[in-house]
């Protein structure tokens, strides 16, 4: 236990949140699954807000109060706030305790935990502790084998560990400089993916598919897609025309999406990355092809432009 703190040293560490967004129901919900009393939920000072910490802390069995009635207790204070929003709330939440020996956490994937420093001048141990996961409105997923990305001080991360092993998930050390990659990483992996199925839908359309049945018809594939790819390595679950290189088809599907400029985009930047990282044939001639429907895009966009001017 740090000092400061009153519990046995065999107790878990209260918890208040500051924010109550998706993270923080995910994250709250599953501490308490995991014994740990969750002391306060935290908001701004807007009735919204507040009504959100109250709903959240109703599930959790805690208190929700504003920023400035908040009167700190626990031995973790975990953020979960917008990044834009990270170090004014943490200048906020400075005088709502007496800091010396507690642990303050935020969980943004791309902000190093200096974003803390106003509570670490304070006598707070801080850190950064990132879950690789989505959190959207509806959903809860478990956090048992989720990769926790932990960064900071030495005493802020030992605890943050032993969080993260009684949540099931596994904590590595990212260093300060590495977040940015590291976030856009999980941009890639989720947010950007998501934009990918909903751009799929749209080049449905053009096949005169509705969205809504596209989209039950993509799962079968979606699913045996990300089924290939984490029983196999990459090249082996790739598929399609490029690794037969198939030129002409791919000629045919950037004709018939010039009517979806954005899509084009997409797919031009997608195959470029085929065959980048990704076996196929035809690669020399696939590459002129890409170029020049590339290059034909770059001049329609300068003309657009032009023409507004």
């Amino acid at each position: 236990m740090l000092p400061g703190m009153s519990r046995e040293p065999s107790a878990k560490p209260r918890v208040t949140f500051v924010g109550a967004g998706n993270l923080a129901n995910a994250l709250a919900l599953s501490l308490c699954e995991a014994g740990y009393e969750i002391e306060q939920i935290v908001s701004r000072e807007d009735p919204s807000s507040l009504r959100r910490a109250q709903r959240l802390a109703h599930k959790v069995g805690a208190t929700a109060i504003t920023i400035s009635r908040a009167r700190i207790q626990s031995e973790v204070v975990w953020f979960c706030v917008p990044d834009r929003a990270i170090a004014s709330a943490a200048k906020s939440m400075a005088a709502c305790a007496d800091w010396t020996g507690k642990v303050a956490l935020h969980s943004s994937g791309a902000l190093a935990s200096d974003e803390l420093t106003a509570l670490r001048s304070r006598g707070a141990s801080i850190a950064s502790v990132h879950p690789l996961m989505t959190f959207v409105r509806g959903s809860r997923p478990s956090l048992a084998g989720v990769p926790f990305a932990v960064e900071g001080d030495s005493a802020a991360v030992r605890v943050a560990r032993r969080i993260v092993k009684n949540l099931g998930g596994h904590a590595y050390s990212l260093r300060k400089e590495d977040k940015a990659a590291y976030h856009a990483w999980g941009t890639f992996a989720s947010p950007l993916l998501t934009a990918l199925l909903v751009t799929s839908e749209h080049v449905a359309a053009v096949a005169g598919i509705e969205r809504k049945t596209a989209k039950k018809m993509m799962l079968p594939m979606i699913r045996q897609t990300l089924a290939n790819y984490a029983a196999l390595e990459a090249a082996q679950a790739f598929s399609g025309p490029i690794i037969r290189g198939d030129v002409e088809t791919v000629k045919r599907h950037l004709r018939t999406l010039r009517s979806l400029p954005v899509a084009r985009d997409v797919y031009l930047s997608l195959a470029r990355a085929a065959l980048a990282h990704l076996p196929g044939k035809n690669k020399r001639t696939l590459e002129r092809a890409l170029k020049s429907a590339r290059n034909l895009l770059t001049r329609n966009l300068s003309t657009r432009i032009s023409g507004r001017g």
